[in-house]
């Protein structure tokens, strides 16, 4: 339920590194949360993230979120399918449910963010 080759922040997302693009969606705990999620907004294409700033919401039948980016940097892609069908966010939050992909303005940020361990036994 939680990949090891993610890194993970407190307001629960997750990101995959690539080189310097860094993939961002939110965990499974969080999914399972909000319950069946029915709407998402996010950022643009170009628009240019601070590390923990709001970066959009998802919307479930329980209540609205808020998403926070883990990283700085530069929207590079945006999951447009999730637009269409949002409930990928809890069929596959890991996979097919990725939000956005930022080009990292620092990647040490990445660095810092808790490994699936911290994050479990956080949640623990």
């Amino acid at each position: 339920m939680y990949p090891d080759d993610v890194k993970y922040n407190e307001t629960h997302q997750w990101v995959r590194k690539d080189g310097n693009v860094a993939t961002i969606g939110i965990t499974h705990y969080a999914q399972d949360q909000l319950g069946e999620v029915v709407y998402v907004d996010l950022p643009q294409v170009d628009d240019e993230l601070a590390a923990e700033e709001v970066m959009g919401s998802v919307e479930s039948v329980k209540s609205i979120s808020d998403l926070y980016t883990p990283v700085s940097g530069k929207v590079v892609e945006v999951n447009e399918a999730l637009i269409d069908e949002p409930a990928k966010i809890n069929e596959d939050p890991y996979g097919a449910g990725w939000m956005v992909k930022i080009d990292m303005a620092n990647p040490d940020e990445y660095d810092s963010l808790q490994t699936a361990a911290e994050y479990q036994a956080k949640l623990a």
